[in-house]
């Protein structure tokens, strides 16, 4: 981390600084990169991914406000569909056939019957929204790591800088000014690989989070929906 006997502007860019450091920043500086790199990945993936899922939610949710038939509709979601919304209404149309082929209904096995319905949409509410969530923690320990990452390099550093100007005996600036520049150079790397990992953390768990109420919604309207049915019945 010794000074260059000439300093110019170029002495200052970021692969100048990165190479002038010691294999401590580095390797702290790699890793942040690393981590920046991977909080990325996951941010265009959680954008992307999202996006899809409320467009196919707005057009299955517009064919169920469209008049046809609840069976038709699931019916036509063919056996395994990818999206939560039919498979949340083929469950509910799957326990309404079986409480349809069933003579006569009491007030006690419609309740039972409702129960499983809740029980089997709530198993996919639960499963679509651990979906939805994936990759939040990596972006959790992006943003919260990242700084503390980022200040031991600072630290380790300065520690080397004044290592170096106690061996120079010199406290010129000149002397001074590029070893501090690496030294800091760490902290805004951890502060730029920090900062859009928890912006986009708290963007993505609220967009989870509206999610999964729209699932809820959806699932307490077929509920809504099976019990009218179930209720002609009696």
């Amino acid at each position: 981390m010794d000074a260059p006997s000439t300093l110019t502007p170029e002495s200052f860019s970021i692969f100048a600084v990165f190479m002038r450091a010691d294999w401590v920043v580095k390797a702290v500086l790699t890793g942040l990169m690393l981590a920046s790199l991977w909080s990325w990945t996951v941010i265009i993936d959680k954008t992307f991914r999202l996006r899809a899922l409320n467009r196919q939610a707005d057009a299955f949710e517009d064919q169920v406000s469209s008049g046809r038939s609840l069976e038709q509709i699931a019916a036509e979601a063919g056996d395994a569909p990818r999206h939560a919304l039919p498979r949340l209404l083929q469950a509910a149309m799957r326990d309404w056939r079986e409480g349809k082929a069933k003579a006569q209904l009491g007030e006690t096995q419609i309740a039972l019957l409702l129960q499983r319905i809740d029980r089997a949409m709530d198993s996919i509410i639960a499963r679509e929204s651990a979906r939805v969530e994936e990759g939040l923690g990596t972006l959790a320990i992006v943003a919260t790591a990242s700084p503390f990452v980022g200040l031991f390099g600072t630290v380790w550093g300065i520690m080397h800088a004044f290592q170096s100007i106690a061996l120079q005996k010199n406290t010129n600036l000149a002397v001074v000014a590029p070893s501090i520049a690496e030294a800091l150079f760490a902290t805004a790397v951890g502060l730029a690989a920090a900062i859009p990992a928890y912006i986009a953390y708290n963007k993505f768990t609220t967009d989870a989070g509206r999610f999964t109420g729209r699932l809820e919604g959806f699932a307490d309207e077929l509920s809504a929906a099976v019990a009218r049915r179930l209720a002609e019945k009696v």
